[in-house]
């Protein structure tokens, strides 16, 4: 990999050390809008590597040690001021996360901070937001933003860019697959008991949403693209998600049986060991609130960081 040149003025950065994915985005504003030079992401799997006492592997520590090395080397002659690294739930849950971060920090030559769960969603909507707000939505109506990430869920309830009501849970595609499908084998069972632990969590949704415009949903993120792409790849129009077109892809996995037979049009590798859980959470998501229709955005977490420049220029 080549070494980047120093930034041109104006250029900012962001990265992203999530549950599932570690992502690097770099470009400048002009005129409110920002235009991307680099985007960069790997599969890290960190949020595979917590063990049962809540300790990161070393196995999982280095692969994300690797991935922010790589990263480094873009990163070369940057103003700290003008980057910005997080960590989410992974790094929440971690007992040893700060051996962990000591290293990462200095691999990637920058400090990282582990945010918490509500300001990433805070983070999640504004960048969404942006997204939203750029097609065309009417900005004065109330919507949702759902992030199926790794290892949390984070769900919002806004109006423009003001935010009504922001929640994080402990639930995401990697923990779920993990803990509800441990063989890679799909059964009625499994998906029932996946998708009723992830409604207990998300219990608490209900009467802080119950009010809002179901038909203003939106998903960012890793899950709910990895639905649309397996939703286009199988002729089905539009980029909407319906409970209907979930309960096509859950008969799918059904029929497939276990992951070895699973040969879905449009998912990619990286994302079926953990299709299963992510299906259960987002199937749960869409119960708890009565969503009948979710429209992807480009917009997350990274966005929202970027932002934050913005605001200060």
């Amino acid at each position: 990999m080549g070494v980047s040149q120093p930034p041109s003025d104006g250029i900012v950065a962001a990265v992203d050390l999530g549950s599932n994915s570690f992502r690097l985005e770099m470009g400048q504003f002009q005129r409110d809008r920002f235009l991307r030079t680099l985007y960069l992401k790997e599969t890290v799997r960190l949020g595979n590597g917590l063990d049962a006492n809540g300790y990161l592997t070393p196995e999982a520590m280095q692969r994300g040690w690797n991935c922010l090395t790589r990263f480094s080397q873009h990163l070369k002659g940057f103003d700290p001021a003008r980057v910005k690294a997080v960590a989410t739930q992974t790094l929440r849950e971690a007992r040893n996360r700060d051996d962990f971060l000591h290293t990462a920090s200095r691999v990637l030559g920058f400090p990282i901070r582990v945010i918490s769960g509500e300001e990433e969603a805070h983070l999640i909507y504004q960048g969404a937001v942006q997204a939203i707000d750029a097609d065309g939505s009417d900005g004065n109506t109330n919507r949702i933003v759902l992030d199926i990430g790794g290892r949390s869920t984070e769900v919002i309830l806004g109006v423009g860019t003001h935010v009504l009501h922001a929640a994080s849970f402990p639930v995401g595609s990697v923990s779920w697959s993990i803990g509800h499908f441990p063989d890679q084998v799909f059964t009625a069972e499994a998906f029932a008991k996946a998708e009723q632990a992830a409604r207990c969590l998300l219990s608490t949704l209900t009467p802080n949403v119950a009010t809002a415009q179901r038909g203003q949903c939106y998903g960012s993120a890793g899950t709910v693209n990895a639905v649309v792409d397996v939703l286009r790849a199988n002729g089905f129009s539009g980029d909407g998600v319906t409970s209907q077109r979930l309960d096509w892809l859950l008969q799918q996995l059904l029929q497939a049986g276990c992951l070895n037979q699973l040969q879905l049009p449009g998912l990619r590798d990286d994302r079926k060991p953990i299709i299963a859980g992510g299906l259960s959470v987002l199937r749960a998501v869409f119960a708890a609130l009565g969503i009948e229709q979710l429209t992807p955005c480009s917009g997350g977490l990274r966005h929202g960081l970027l932002l934050e420049f913005n605001k200060k220029a």
